[in-house]
């Protein structure tokens, strides 16, 4: 029987089992940093798979091969799909954000792609308007991690804006990705309205009982580095080039700001089916004594209008 992430209790228990085995044997602040790691990386694995997928095709594809590599990959991509539905690793609620993501993250590869941001110099079946299917799944791996993560670590987001509001800022971003190249740029604009707008929105998790919480745009800086690296990663494989790029140059840390704010649109595209998660007035966080509920607190939400 697959021992699955789905079933909350089988997950804590485990988490509890591992995290108590270190603490035992670590400090405890050396145990829950590990423990952290661990989560992070379990939440993330669908991208990890991929990014090891580019790796590993970049090393031993040929040329000459019948398949082409990204025909292959989106092949690997829908094939990683497939298993992570059917070994309960993601739920149905959780594909429908993960389909958004790789159908606006199509869309804007499409439109970058003609416009010249950058290009997919390899050859492959399926390419529509010169971006290759499998791209999509780049942009759904950040949809599933999200997904993922919030329900791994019990996540809380509150004090949460309201949600017109983080929807207009999220909708603003993903237009200026776009109008951009015949508008003003207005994204200095849009750094400072991330802040002012989730300033006081703190990010609450769960590693074994012991509650913690981050600052919501820290968390949004930390993670655009490592989608930044995951960026280099397709640089070198050469599964993407940026304009007047090499295979062996470094992406542009500007790059690090693009993600940040689109980290923004990915947040609210989620919190959009996972809505459970988010309350607009303060959190109490649920002692270690305290039985807690899925997917985050002990104690609902009220209704995100």
């Amino acid at each position: 029987m697959i021992q699955t992430d789905q079933n909350p209790n089988r997950t804590r228990r485990l988490e509890r089992t591992l995290g108590d085995w270190m603490r035992a044997r670590l400090p405890f602040a050396v145990a829950e940093f590990v423990m952290f790691t661990l989560k992070q990386g379990w939440a993330a694995i669908f991208g990890i798979l991929l990014l090891g997928g580019l790796l590993i095709s970049d090393r031993i594809w040929q040329p000459d091969w019948a398949l082409a590599r990204y025909d292959a990959l989106l092949l690997y991509a829908l094939g990683l799909q497939v298993l992570f539905l059917a070994a309960g690793m993601e739920s149905w609620r959780e594909v429908r954000v993960i389909l958004l993501f790789h159908l606006t993250g199509t869309v804007m590869e499409i439109f970058k792609v003609d416009a010249g941001s950058w290009a997919y110099p390899g050859d492959g079946l399926a390419k529509l308007w010169g971006v290759p299917l499998f791209s999509g799944f780049m942009y759904a791996s950040v949809g599933s991690y999200m997904a993922r993560v919030i329900r791994l670590f019990d996540m809380r987001f509150a004090p949460y804006p309201p949600l017109w509001l983080a929807t207009c800022l999220a909708v603003a971003i993903y237009v200026n990705f776009f109008s951009h190249h015949f508008l003003p740029d207005i994204r200095l604009a849009l750094f400072v309205a991330t802040v002012v707008i989730f300033i006081r929105t703190r990010i609450w998790f769960y590693i074994g009982g012991q509650a913690y919480w981050m600052p919501l745009p820290l968390a949004a800086f930390l993670s655009s580095f490592f989608l930044w690296v995951a960026e280099n990663v397709g640089t070198r494989t050469r599964t993407w080039l940026y304009a007047g790029q090499d295979s062996d140059q470094w992406v542009s840390i500007a790059k690090m700001g693009s993600w940040y704010l689109l980290l923004y649109v990915s947040f609210v595209t989620v919190t959009l089916v996972v809505r459970d998660a988010l309350s607009h007035t303060p959190y109490r966080p649920v002692t270690p004594t305290d039985v807690r509920q899925s997917p985050a607190s002990a104690t609902p939400p009220p209704e995100v209008q």
